[in-house]
């Protein structure tokens, strides 16, 4: 009895490879309604961010017309718009580059 043939693999090239999906991130705009301490308040509440945090991105929002203030999957992403929808801030999503 012969021992049985050893089996090649084929090494996996790397246009196979998979490349994980660039992430997507929730941007809220600044508004002429809400008060600075309440999307403050929203943003603690919501992603569960210290309270410096929340005043520092905020202020992004306040000065800069708009702050990226998560980051995920595309599905992630549209719950938390959804969410700063429900809240009554303008948010949207976009792909990093």
């Amino acid at each position: 009895m012969s021992a049985p043939s050893p089996i090649e693999l084929d090494e996996p090239v790397a246009d196979d490879l998979t490349v994980p999906s660039t992430p997507w991130v929730t941007i809220v705009w600044n508004d002429p309604v809400n008060l600075m301490s309440y999307v403050s308040f929203v943003f603690q509440k919501h992603f569960g961010y210290s309270k410096k945090k929340a005043e520092k991105l905020m202020l992004e929002v306040h000065e800069d017309g708009k702050s990226a203030v998560s980051s995920g999957t595309r599905e992630e992403m549209e719950r938390d718009v959804q969410a700063m929808h429900e809240y009554g801030l303008w948010a949207t999503l976009e792909k990093q580059e």
